[in-house]
């Protein structure tokens, strides 16, 4: 699982809150062993609370391995602090050979076999979702996107060739609240990862003997999130469906459709109240609303988003009051073109 430098400078806008679920299946242990000497690889906001973890949890030796692109980089920026070994993307074999442990969170590269099998007790991996649910790139956002009730994080092994097959060793669930931000939900499952990788490292050989494979057959992915997936059609789209994909996407990318052949971004809307849903609108119209300075569009199904903030291409960020005022007042028809545009 990784994102992209975009979604990982907005992701934590939010207060770190404290996390208390716990998987009840997963029991904690004593240590039994010496911690094992780990050698990591991140690069984000995912992958700092794990980073941080096992600094504190106080490994006789920890080593990280990150990109040096962005100076940005927070996994780098803690590592210097933290005076801890740092090696630059891509290493050879030989840069583990003081290590018994790979462990991978968040960082958005195929580990090769030779560096797999360098690690005397492999390499394993923190992923946000409860495997085989939600292979991929995205399993936040896809979670959200398709209403699932509950998701959380698993701790599996990792295998040579492919991402998110290998067997898990822990699993942890968390409610998705049905209003909850994608960003909200990645800082808590960013947190509820380290806990768990913690408890992981810590009782590694009973993890690894009670490993199991995943179940194939019940897979599900979550491809890179592209552009079309922010595009809107109105006409197939109900609000809830909208106002899901805009928290699914939220601080990653912005709800797009268009307007006399210009892409809108939608940057802040919400479900309307029942009582502000008098006007009949069809998908893709929409209607200013005076009284609460924000736009009324029609979806699917007889039913509406109401849009506070937006930007025009070419535009800064408007409120819904400034579009009206400067698009709207000399327009009677509005319709978004082919579905994906405003308005009628």
């Amino acid at each position: 699982m990784f994102y992209s430098k975009t979604l990982a400078n907005s992701l934590f806008k939010y207060k770190r809150k404290v996390l208390t679920h716990v998987w009840p299946s997963v029991k904690r242990f004593e240590s039994t062993c010496p911690p094992p000497k780990i050698l990591f690889f991140g690069t984000d906001h995912f992958s700092l609370p794990s980073l941080k973890a096992l600094h504190k949890n106080g490994s006789h030796q920890l080593g990280v391995v990150t990109s040096f692109k962005s100076p940005a980089n927070c996994v780098r920026v803690f590592a210097e602090q933290a005076n801890l070994p740092l090696q630059s993307w891509p290493i050879e074999a030989s840069h583990c050979l003081d290590y018994d442990l790979g462990i991978v969170v968040s960082f958005g590269h195929l580990i090769p076999v030779h560096l797999i099998q360098a690690f005397p007790r492999g390499m394993i991996n923190v992923h946000a979702s409860l495997l085989p649910r939600w292979r991929g790139a995205a399993p936040i956002i896809y979670a959200i996107m398709n209403k699932d009730a509950e998701t959380g994080v698993s701790i599996m092994k990792i295998e040579p060739h492919h991402f998110d097959i290998g067997a898990i060793l822990a699993q942890r669930e968390m409610t998705i609240k049905s209003d909850i931000l994608m960003p909200e939900l990645h800082e808590k499952l960013a947190h509820l990862g380290a806990d768990l990788l913690v408890d992981t490292v810590n009782n590694l050989p009973q993890r690894l003997a009670n490993a199991r494979l995943q179940d194939n057959t019940n897979a599900s992915y979550a491809p890179k999130v592209t552009n079309k997936t922010a595009e809107i059609s109105w006409a197939t789209l109900n609000a809830d469906d909208i106002y899901t994909r805009y928290r699914a996407l939220y601080g990653f990318k912005n709800l797009t459709t268009s307007f006399r052949g210009k892409q809108i971004q939608l940057i802040e809307l919400r479900l309307p109240n029942k009582q502000d849903q008098r006007l009949q609108l069809k998908p893709g119209c929409l209607s200013y609303q005076r009284p609460l300075k924000s736009l009324l569009i029609g979806c699917a199904n007889n039913s509406q988003v109401e849009v506070l903030q937006l930007r025009v291409e070419g535009r800064k960020s408007m409120s819904a009051q400034d579009f009206n005022n400067g698009f709207l007042r000399q327009t009677k028809s509005l319709q978004f073109m082919e579905n994906k545009q405003i308005g009628c």
